[in-house]
Parts: C-alpha cells; structure tokens; sequence
C-alpha cells in the first residue's frame, strides 16, 4: 500500500526536477545569448533530455524561459487571500503585492539573480512579451475571482471585482515598466508604492481650470 503510495509521488519529483532543469537551461540560454539566438534543441540538450521531452513541459522556450516568474502572479493571489476581509479590495490587492515584494520566504523579483535582466529582455522581444502578457492574465483571472469572494458577489454579474483587479494590476504594470526601463533593479518597491500611490491620490483631483497644454489649437496660426 505504501509503496503504491510512493510510486506517483517520486515520478511527480522527478518531473518537478525535469521542468525546473528544463527552465532553467531556457533562463541561462536566452540571458546569456538572446532570445533570437537559442534554440528548443538547445535547450533541450543542455538539460540533457529530448525535445518530445521538452514538449512535454513547454508549448515554446518563450513559455519555458517565463517559468521563473509563473509562480508570482500565485504568491500575489496567496497573499490577497489571506487579506484581512474588512479590507477595501483595492487596498487588499496593493498590500497583497507590497506582501509579495516583502517576503522573506520567496524572494520577489528585485532581490532574485538576473529577474531585472529578464524582464528587460521581454520588454524588448514581442513574443516574449506576449507570453508574459498571458501569464498575467491567467494571474488576473485568479485574482477577479478572490476579490469577488471578499464582496460576495459574482463578477459575472458585478463588474467591481474585474475593475479593482484591472486598476491594481495595472498599477503593477507600470510600476514594472518604469522599474525594466529605469535601469536600477532595487527601486521597484517604490515604484509600486508611487503607482498605488497615484490610483488613490492625484489622479481623482480636481484638474486646473483652463486650456491644456498639449491643446490643439495651439500654435495653430488661427484667430
């Protein structure tokens, strides 16, 4: 009984170690050469298995070499969950993420060898962007479905869920883009903080009277 027990659960150990090889040889491959220059083959032989294998795992090595970062759209939902429940769900979601940055059990990106490096490689290469695109969408689907559990409600129904997730997210995002874009890997805390920061703040103040300043009538020549 107990050697039945044991059997799917060394075969399920050894392909954890057989993805997580795999991921890795994508990981050091494509920061190391570039996406355009690594090939699945070569992947595959670098973790010393077929390309069926590699297949088994991995739709692309866009998909294998993100594998790395799969995991945190999780650990933010993890920590959203165990928000307290009289939380306004948009400050759940902010310090669900600023949990995540935290925490000392799971290093976040900003404090994991060559993440930085990797995510400034996927702003610069489309369909490693795009891959990156759908990982969070399926994290974001997660996190509707959390946030709808806090209110009690159903987001097929109420829209709020969707909308706190949408502005939180995206809160994240930018703080991501300025963060690859900025050069300094350590300042993304204060990034998040100061795109959380701006959803509660400035951005629903009331805007100065008069003309803008990128105005379309201006310097127009008309009279």
């Amino acid at each position: 009984m107990n050697r039945e027990r044991k059997t799917p659960e060394r075969r399920s150990r050894k392909a954890r170690r057989t993805r997580d090889t795999l991921a890795q040889a994508a990981f050091e491959l494509v920061l190391d050469r570039g996406l355009r220059e690594v090939t699945v083959e070569e992947i595959a032989e670098r973790a010393d298995v077929d390309r069926r294998t590699f297949s088994r795992y991995f739709t692309s090595k866009e998909d294998a070499v993100l594998d790395s970062v799969r995991g945190d759209g999780d650990r933010i939902n993890d920590a959203l969950r165990a928000r307290p429940a009289g939380e306004p769900p948009l400050t759940a979601y902010r310090r669900a993420v600023l949990d995540w940055l935290a925490d000392p059990e799971s290093d976040a990106w900003h404090r994991r060898p060559r993440i930085f490096e990797l995510l400034v490689l996927a702003d610069r290469e489309p369909t490693l962007y795009a891959a990156f695109h759908h990982i969070r969408v399926d994290a974001q689907e997660d996190s509707v479905a959390i946030v709808a559990h806090r209110l009690r409600t159903d987001p097929r129904q109420d829209i709020r869920p969707a909308v706190t997730v949408a502005a939180g997210a995206g809160a994240l995002l930018a703080a991501q883009a300025a963060w690859v874009r900025g050069g300094c890997p350590e300042e993304l805390p204060r990034l998040v903080e100061q795109a959380f920061d701006a959803l509660s703040g400035e951005l629903f103040a009331q805007l100065p009277a008069g003309p803008a300043s990128h105005s379309t009538t201006e310097g127009n020549g008309t009279s």
